[in-house]
């Protein structure tokens, strides 16, 4: 396995899903919020938007890297990224469903780029074999 990038991202947390979260280099800060569906207000972000966004950003950027290698033209790439969690018989537990739309390409075309990029995306690579997770074609 080769050795991870320089960049490092550094959050803090305090006061768990009820509390706040910020990032080091930027001072963005995040009030964290329990969503409605587990008992709370959901007044504020959750673990499990944040991750979203970063699972569908990240992926998003995976798309155009092998659009790229085998000259697709997939600029207009929108990914959507659904993290669910639920309480099982061991705990909590996530699942994911990643939905990959890329107008102008027929339906084979996008299924073959949801695939490729789900092989070499950091987040897939980081959950697989660990959570669910669903790809398809918008």
């Amino acid at each position: 396995m080769s050795a991870p990038a320089p960049y490092r991202a550094i959050a803090h947390a305090g006061g768990g899903r009820e509390g706040r979260a910020h990032l080091d280099n930027e001072g963005i800060w995040f009030a964290m919020a329990l969503p409605k569906e587990m008992g709370g207000a959901g007044l504020g972000s959750n673990p499990e938007q944040l991750f979203a966004l970063g699972w569908a950003t990240c992926f998003n950027s995976a798309v155009l890297f092998v659009a790229k290698s085998k000259n697709i033209d997939a600029a207009k790439a929108k990914v959507t990224c659904e993290v669910s969690i639920a309480r099982g018989d061991d705990g909590f537990g996530l699942a994911a469903k990643l939905t990959l739309a890329v107008p102008g390409l027929d339906a084979a075309q996008v299924k073959e780029l949801v695939e490729a990029a789900h092989q070499v995306c950091p987040y897939s690579k980081a959950t697989r074999g660990n959570i669910p997770v669903e790809l398809a074609v918008a």
